[in-house]
């Protein structure tokens, strides 16, 4: 597994590349491993899965492969590699074993809950968050409602089976913009995989890359993204590049 790098791009290294001029109308959260940590549960999945069904796959490997990329890209590459029956089995037995584990002890990602009062407290209250995930919406249903996220973002939800194309693609991150009404150049993204910072660059939207869980920091570095280790600073990294305050009348 790789090592966490501490060297994180502090706030003001956007500000020099001219991000931040206008002032954050949407935060749009990816949720798994940056709303519940659910990572290493999909990881230790996959890693078992492989050695059943004939792709031995280290944890480094799944990262690598398969961490932020939507079922359908995940499906594609276990198709390549042991065929379309292998796939779906692999599809079917893992939603199985996913299931299990979350309902064992799955908790949500440390500071998160303190993130998001945070940026209530700031102005940018519950109607400007989204979720945009690779997940699907039974799966996010699931996670988040076992951590007692789930009806903080309820109706503000979007998966990647909704776009033809995930991440890195653009296409969830606009299209949660389009439907929140938001121009992308007023989002901010977070995210803790390296397809979803590349896929909030291309769309055009600042990133916070979140280096607490399992993804290493060079990972999530791009000259569009702000990456960070402590999810508490959020509220504080956010604002700092928008404007001083929240957008008129962003309070709840």
């Amino acid at each position: 597994m790789p090592t966490h790098d501490e060297k994180v791009r502090e706030p003001e290294d956007l500000a020099k590349r001219g991000f931040g001029a206008e002032p954050i109308e949407l935060v749009v959260f990816d949720c798994d491993g940056v709303l519940v940590d659910s990572e290493p549960i999909a990881v230790r999945t996959h890693v078992a899965l492989g050695a059943e069904l004939g792709w031995p796959l280290s944890e480094s490997d799944v990262m690598a492969r398969f961490v932020g990329r939507s079922t359908t890209s995940i499906g594609e590459q276990i198709s390549d590699r042991l065929g379309a029956g292998t796939a779906r089995i692999w599809d079917e037995r893992f939603r199985v074993m996913h299931a299990e584990a979350v309902d064992a002890g799955l908790t949500a990602v440390d500071g998160i809950v303190e993130a998001l009062d945070g940026l209530e407290e700031a102005g940018l209250g519950a109607r400007h968050w989204c979720i945009a995930s690779s997940g699907s919406h039974d799966k996010m249903r699931h996670t988040l409602g076992r951590v007692g996220l789930y009806e903080r973002f309820a109706g503000r939800i979007f998966s990647a089976h909704e776009v033809e194309r995930g991440k890195p693609a653009p296409d969830l991150f606009l299209h949660a913009a389009r439907q929140s009404g938001v121009d992308p150049s007023r989002c901010a993204v977070v995210e803790d995989s390296r397809f979803g910072v590349q896929a909030a660059g291309a769309a055009g939207m600042r990133a916070f890359g979140y280096a607490g869980g399992l993804t290493p920091a060079d990972w999530l570095r791009s000259p569009t993204a702000v990456v960070f280790t402590d999810m508490r600073r959020l509220p504080g990294l956010i604002m700092a590049h928008g404007e001083a305050k929240a957008p008129h009348g962003a309070g709840d």
